[in-house]
């Protein structure tokens, strides 16, 4: 087995036994290289298939960093609102309202919510806190002629709540993209990153039952907290 893979070996054992906690950082390279008398190349392909395997998060300026293995599972390809998750891992959480505004639909905004330049959309920039660290950045945009109204409640507490159960509104089906980018500026802003250098984005498209799109989100994931869960089934051909 190449030097490599048995320090790999080792360190996943120290991580799954505890010998390093969660959150805590793995020694520098340096001390590895010593402690594993080998060279900062071996090291660095050691912990560089760590990171591919998530059992850590590389932070720029600090070093490599034990992931908590305790993600929270966001399911891909189910709707649900946040509060509905809330309720489901039974989390303490806060939603934080940044924006809420009426904005003119340009060239970009007309392709993703296919409405008429210069309609009104609006524009919802919310941020997520679970466990007292903003780890999420929702950024809605929602289809003025179709929800007329909503204020800073509502969106303190569930539009979809509200959209269902005050509008009647039916919401069916999403079409939904996953993508790994690097922070924005917003991003860093908003959100405790911690010195994460990517940010894990799911862009919805959101259908009512009548297949009309009422809502384009972007959902901005800070990458060690969640793990994004799906089921699939084999279809014969």
């Amino acid at each position: 087995m190449q030097k490599y893979l048995t320090i790999y070996y080792d360190l996943v054992n120290k991580i799954e036994t505890k010998q390093w906690a969660e959150s805590s950082m793995l020694p520098s390279e340096h001390e590895l290289t010593e402690m594993y008398e080998t060279s900062r190349e071996t090291i660095r392909k050691a912990l560089n298939l760590l990171a591919q395997e998530g059992y850590i998060q590389k932070v720029r300026g600090k070093g490599s960093v034990v992931i908590d293995v305790d993600k929270f599972d966001f399911p891909v390809s189910g709707i649900a609102s946040f509060k509905e998750m809330e309720r489901k891992l039974n989390l303490s959480t806060k939603t934080i309202v940044n924006e809420l505004t009426l904005v003119e639909a340009d060239h970009e905004l007309k392709s993703k919510l296919q409405v008429k330049l210069h309609d009104p959309v609006w524009k919802v920039v919310r941020v997520r806190e679970i466990s007292k660290e903003k780890i999420i950045l929702d950024k809605d945009y929602i289809n003025h002629d179709i929800v007329p109204v909503l204020t800073k409640e509502i969106c303190e507490d569930s539009i979809y709540h509200y959209l269902e159960n005050d509008l009647q509104l039916h919401i069916s089906f999403a079409r939904k993209e996953i993508i790994v980018e690097k922070p924005t500026e917003e991003d860093q802003a908003l959100l405790d990153l911690e010195g994460h250098s990517n940010i894990v984005v799911i862009k919805s498209y959101v259908y009512l039952d009548d297949a009309s799109l009422f809502q384009y989100t972007e959902s901005r994931h800070r990458p060690d907290k969640f793990r994004f869960t799906d089921f699939a089934r084999r279809l014969k051909s």
